[in-house]
Formats: C-alpha cells, sequence, structure tokens
C-alpha cells in the first residue's frame, strides 16, 4: 500500500491512500505509538523486552515538527521535541488511522 498524498495538521496528518481510502491521525495517538527502541522497547534474544530512560513529555512533544520519507516503505517524524527516532511503517500508519475510524 503507498501514500498517495500526507498533509500536515496543527492536531494531525491527513493521508490518502493510493486506494482513495482517506484517515486522520491524530497527533497525540501517533507520538504515544512511536515504534522507536526507547518508547516501545527492545526486546533480546530471550524475549525480554527493555525500554530507553522515560521521556518527560511537555506540550512540544505533541507538536510535529515536520516528516521525511524513509524509503518507499516509512515516514520518520521530527517533533518540537526533538525527538526523531521512530520509523513508522506505512502499515502502522495505515492500522493506526484504521483504528482512529474505528473509535468514531
Amino acid at each position: 500500500m503507498k501514500i498517495k498524498e500526507i498533509k500536515q495538521f496543527p492536531v494531525g496528518i491527513a493521508i490518502r491512500w493510493e486506494d482513495d481510502v482517506e484517515m486522520f491521525i491524530d497527533l497525540h495517538k501517533l507520538r504515544d505509538a512511536c515504534p522507536c527502541a526507547n518508547c516501545s522497547g527492545e526486546s533480546d534474544l530471550f524475549g525480554n523486552k527493555t525500554f530507553g530512560l522515560p521521556m518527560l513529555k511537555s506540550e512540544k512533544t505533541y507538536q510535529l515538527d515536520s516528516f521525511r520519507w524513509v524509503g518507499h516503505y516509512a515516514l520518520q517524524f521530527v517533533w518540537e521535541d526533538r525527538h526523531d527516532s521512530g520509523i513508522y511503517t506505512l502499515d502502522l500508519l495505515r492500522k493506526l488511522g484504521t483504528e482512529e475510524d474505528e473509535n468514531e
């Protein structure tokens, strides 16, 4: 699945997919789903999950500065608090957007 169009808004991102499905993902939901090892944990060979140091959340935590493509399979978001290590695959974004629709 590919993204046809993406727009950034003060409270979220709007995505139009190649199948013309449109979705809106709230910035709080997007940031709280950050897939980086620090935020989502990292598993060792035995399946034990470890997390990095907890991040202090502020108003800037949920303000999106920009985003950039990672290859043709993911987006990397840069937040106002300078956090930018999460690589959001297109599958993850589609899932987050679909979950948003189901909760309405």
